[in-house]
Order: structure tokens, then C-alpha cells, then sequence
């Protein structure tokens, strides 16, 4: 049995670091707030450009012919993926690692080359492991994800695909949905999948909306379409960053918080045990002192 200043060293050291992990659960859930704020703004300039690029796909039925737009056979293929740059978030990161050796075992079982464009510290890490080449890699983005920030991600990916080193680019990232769920989301983002994208985006309109669309575009749907596109990729990108620093700082709660109720209950049992352990002692001493009377 430990004595009582082992198990009294003990109780201020699980104290101690209950203070640092509930401290950083209340950071984290700072962070989160602020996180879930940008996302709300953004949110409705998504919303509305979606909607505008969806009606006049519609109106062009489909007929938007693009680099971006058109699919062809896949030999090599670029994954962008978002970590975070810090532990101390649950199963966060290695949920992502995990997707993304998934989705490389996946392209070289089919002999598709594989580049990366990782996204935080610790995925950086895990494709170095994964030996897959690294084209660029970028981890100050979330110190502070900035749109112009997402453009350059976005502009290089694009650029690749263009220029036919690449011939397909996809998202993984976590998905935020509540403080408690986060999901691991694999988006296909170059070539856009014009189909896909209508039947997505297009709800089925009433006949008034419709009459509301019968209106002059120049120079046409087709053109206008082509132009938003690049801004609806720069946008996408901006969205999953967001999004997964989102779910980043929303499993770091959760794990913070899990930390925090562990030490509660270690710092209650380890008290027990001190009090058990003081009684017992305190037994003991009474009685030496019966038996040292008795033995008068």
C-alpha cells in the first residue's frame, strides 16, 4: 500500500493537470464558437452562388463543356487532405490518416500514381510515412484560413489538372455536423461532375419560380457558368478548410472534457484511497498504544 505522502503527491499532480485540460477544453470551445461564426458567414455566399451556377446549368441543360468539366482516363491522381497542426484532439487526426491510406491503397491497387497536397502538421507527417509524393504541402493555412489562402491551394490544383498531370483531385476532410460528431467526408473535386452537381444543387421549382427565371443573360448561361466556376472551386476549398477546423477544435472539446471527468474520477478515487489509507494508519497507532497499556 502506497503511504500517505505518496498518495497526497499524487492528488496535487492529477489536480494540476485537471487545470490544463479543462483550461484547454475552454480555449478549444472559444475557438469553436469563432469557427462555427465564420462558417454561418460564409455560409450564405456558398449557398447563393450554388444556386446561381445550378440555374443556369440548368437553362444551358447541361452543355458546359470545360477543361474542368471534362472526365478522362485517371493515371495519376492528387489528394488533398486536412489535418490539424496539434495533438490533443481525440481521434481526429487518425481518423483522416486512416481515410487517406485507405483512399492511396485504393489508386495503387488500380496503378494510379499518387501526389498529395497536405494540409497540417500531422497529415504532413503521415504521407512522409505513406511515401507518397508530397507536391506541396501547407500548414500555416491554419494558423489563420484566409480565403486568398484557400486560392492558392485551389489555383495549384487546378493548375495541375490543366495542364494534365493530374487527372482527378479529391477532398478528404472532417465534415462538422454537431460538437459531438465528426465525419470523414471524400469529395471528388476536379473534374466537376456536371451531372452530379445538378441533380444536387437543382431542387424541382414551383411555377412561379420558373416564370422568375425568364430573364436575358449575356453573354450566356454556358458563359456565365464557366466564369463562376473557378470562384465555386476556390470556395470549396475555403469551405472544407473551415469545416474541418471546425471539427478540429469540436473533438479537441471532447477530448478535453473526457480528460477532465478521467482526472475527477481518478482525484476521488486516489482521496479514498488516501482516507482509507490515514484511517488504517490511524488504527494501527491505537492500537500499539492499547496493546502498550495493557502490557503496564
Amino acid at each position: 500500500m502506497s503511504s500517505l505522502k505518496e498518495i497526497k503527491t499524487r492528488i496535487a499532480s492529477v489536480k494540476n493537470t485537471r487545470k490544463i485540460t479543462n483550461a484547454m477544453k475552454m480555449v478549444a470551445s472559444s475557438k469553436l464558437h469563432h469557427a462555427q461564426k465564420a462558417i454561418e458567414n460564409m455560409r450564405p455566399y456558398e449557398q447563393h452562388l450554388t444556386s446561381i451556377m445550378a440555374k443556369f446549368l440548368a437553362a444551358s441543360e447541361g452543355d458546359v463543356e470545360n477543361i474542368f468539366t471534362t472526365k478522362r482516363e485517371v493515371k495519376s491522381v492528387a489528394i488533398v487532405c486536412v489535418s490539424s497542426n496539434s495533438s490533443l484532439c481525440g481521434a481526429f487526426n487518425a481518423n483522416i490518416i486512416k481515410e487517406f491510406g485507405k483512399v492511396v491503397d485504393e489508386y495503387r491497387a488500380r496503378n494510379i500514381k499518387v501526389v498529395a497536397f497536405p494540409i497540417g502538421k500531422k497529415i504532413i507527417k503521415a504521407v512522409e510515412k505513406s511515401e507518397v509524393e508530397i507536391y506541396k504541402s501547407y500548414s500555416e493555412i491554419l494558423d489563420n484560413p484566409t480565403y486568398s489562402s484557400a486560392v492558392k491551394v485551389a489555383d495549384t490544383c487546378m493548375q495541375l489538372y490543366e495542364r494534365g498531370e493530374v487527372d482527378e483531385v479529391v477532398l478528404l476532410y472532417h465534415h462538422f455536423v454537431s460538437t459531438s460528431r465528426q465525419v470523414v467526408r471524400r469529395v471528388k473535386y476536379l473534374p466537376v461532375d456536371v451531372d452530379s452537381y445538378l441533380q444536387t444543387n437543382s431542387p424541382e421549382k414551383s411555377d412561379s419560380e420558373k416564370e422568375n427565371l425568364d430573364y436575358i443573360v449575356e453573354p450566356g448561361y454556358k458563359e456565365v457558368f464557366l466564369t463562376l466556376l473557378p470562384s465555386s472551386l476556390h470556395m470549396q476549398i475555403f469551405s472544407a478548410v473551415s469545416d474541418s477546423l471546425a471539427a478540429e477544435h469540436a473533438a479537441r472539446v471532447i477530448a478535453m472534457q473526457t480528460a477532465t471527468d478521467n482526472a475527477d474520477d481518478l482525484i476521488d478515487q486516489l482521496t479514498l484511497n488516501y482516507n482509507k489509507t490515514r484511517q488504517q494508519s490511524i488504527t494501527n497507532e491505537l492500537l500499539d498504544i492499547a496493546s502498550g497499556s495493557i502490557s503496564q
